[in-house]
């Protein structure tokens, strides 16, 4: 994002992984082919605005003044048409989401109260100073050894180890998966770790997931978090930390990713403040897995305000100058065809005029969501020493609302969104691709189901690192297109059930 003087301090100061091996490329002919790298392992939130430290949430034109256009709760309701569905009581009520993430937040239940009360949300158990009641959602949280925020350990400023910096990504699930979801109960499981080692966050994050599923704990989960294919040493080593994925498959839990902020890039972790992208497209893992749903994503021109009609003259650029067109794939929304894994079965089929993909690579992703900050989604925290955010004065910004992008802004809110479908069927629906593609294989369906975004680009990286149009149907920027939820959820528990 050309301009903005804070989008890249979270991408790479908390890139936080440093095994250093090969990767060997399967799922393609010849012999294979190996990198050699380091696993680039963080937060999938890069992109980030501070507007303002009161409570009350910024005006439009506080939004528009630094070039953006700042979405609450019901205008993203209404962008991807939930409200008939709420009218009819599908909320997400008795469904549980699972949110992934390191350390936590120490102020993330004061900060869902405060995000609850500015949009007139549904209170959840578990908020501070919330009194409990029957059939309210409950927010609770698994804590995996110490998880707090405020005390960090010596990092000499490589940002390596520095806990506060997924606060702000754990704020953005658990505000939007909520505000998507209003009914649902919402499990944040905390990790102990990053991955400074290169032996603990990722098994951590795996571990973490493997008990939720074998004990139930959750219905659907996003992950937030991310590394390029290539960083690992070899196909083996990225199999063997599957195991919660196909747990999930066999257990009937829908597992969701963002599929990254890089564009058609990735990058290694050295150098730690500076990384240099591979001078290839690639991928990011675990969205590029064939057991896991991956979201991409797009600029939202549709009204920040009511999200009932296109506005193509308020900022940003990319929506000015599309005139009346609602979405537009986002630059640096990560996308592109996988070195590990072949097509699967599932992208055999794909709508007319998709992007072709071959059957050596999985395509990724397989979906889209709203990302950029520029038409971004309002998130509250006020987590002690969170100062790791430079404003673009420079200095570092304070407590309060910010509009927040990155394709982890889609996996929270899709995972709300297949909270509710699991509502409608009465329970998990499970692992959803097949469905998704057999919804696209067909024309009416697919057209009534998806917005189908056919303009913008994910070339963050060009000219060196081409990136991948948007085009109709199936694209490496948005997946088969954003949801028309109204329609789409209740055609993709059909799909599921075999109709």
């Amino acid at each position: 994002m050309a301009g903005t003087s804070t989008r890249s301090v979270i991408r790479w100061a908390a890139v936080v992984a440093a095994v250093i091996f090969p990767v060997v490329l399967i799922g393609v002919g010849g012999p294979p082919q190996a990198v050699t790298s380091v696993v680039t392992f963080h937060p999938a939130v890069s992109d980030f605005q501070f507007i303002t430290a009161s409570e009350t949430p910024p005006t439009q034109a506080q939004c528009a003044s630094v070039g953006r256009r700042c979405f609450n709760a019901t205008a993203m309701q209404n962008s991807y048409n939930l409200g008939p569905l709420y009218g009819h009581g599908f909320d997400g009520r008795g469904i549980t989401i699972g949110i992934v993430d390191s350390f936590g937040s120490d102020t993330m239940a004061h900060d869902l109260r405060v995000f609850n009360d500015a949009f007139g949300l549904p209170h959840m158990c578990g908020e501070e100073g919330v009194t409990c009641g029957s059939g309210m959602p409950m927010f609770s949280e698994l804590k995996q050894g110490n998880v707090n925020t405020t005390g960090q350990p010596p990092n000499n400023g490589t940002g390596l180890e520095t806990h506060n910096l997924w606060a702000l990504e754990v704020a953005l699930d658990v505000e939007w998966a909520h505000a998507i979801a209003p009914g649902a109960n919402i499990l944040l499981i905390d990790t102990p770790t990053a991955e400074v080692l290169g032996v603990q966050g990722f098994p951590d994050f795996f571990k973490a997931e493997k008990f939720v599923i074998d004990n139930h704990l959750a219905d659907v989960i996003s992950q937030s978090f991310a590394s390029g294919e290539e960083a690992f040493n070899s196909t083996q080593s990225l199999l063997n930390l599957r195991y919660a994925f196909e747990a999930a498959r066999a257990q009937g839990v829908t597992m969701l990713a963002a599929s990254g902020d890089s564009g058609s890039a990735a990058t290694p972790k050295v150098p730690v403040k500076n990384p240099t992208p591979f001078p290839f497209p690639a991928v990011w893992w675990p969205a590029s897995d064939p057991l896991v749903t991956g979201v991409g994503g797009t600029y939202l021109c549709t009204d920040p305000n009511t999200g009932l009609a296109v506005d193509s003259g308020s900022p940003p650029a990319q929506c000015q100058t599309n005139p009346g067109v609602r979405e537009v794939g986002w630059i640096a929304a990560g996308g592109g065809f996988s070195h590990v894994f072949a097509r699967p079965l599932f992208q055999n089929v794909l709508p007319a005029g998709s992007t072709t993909i071959p059957a050596t690579a999985r395509g990724v992703p397989d979906i889209g969501y709203q990302a950029s900050s520029r038409t971004g989604v309002l998130v509250y925290i006020t987590n002690p020493g969170y100062t790791g955010i430079v404003c673009p004065d420079g200095s570092l910004c304070s407590a309060g609302w910010y509009v927040v992008g990155g394709t982890s802004s889609g996996s929270p809110q899709w995972a709300a969104l297949i909270a509710i479908a699991d509502q409608i069927n009465g329970g998990p629906l499970g692992f959803i691709n097949p469905a998704l593609y057999k919804i696209g294989s067909a024309p009416a369906r697919y057209a009534a189901d998806f917005y189908d975004v056919t303009t913008g680009n994910n070339g963050l990286s060009a000219p060196a690192i081409p990136g991948y149009p948007a085009t109709t149907g199936w694209d490496p920027v948005t997946g088969l297109g954003t949801p028309n939820a109204a329609v789409f959820l209740p055609d993709l528990v059909e799909a599921v059930n075999g109709n």
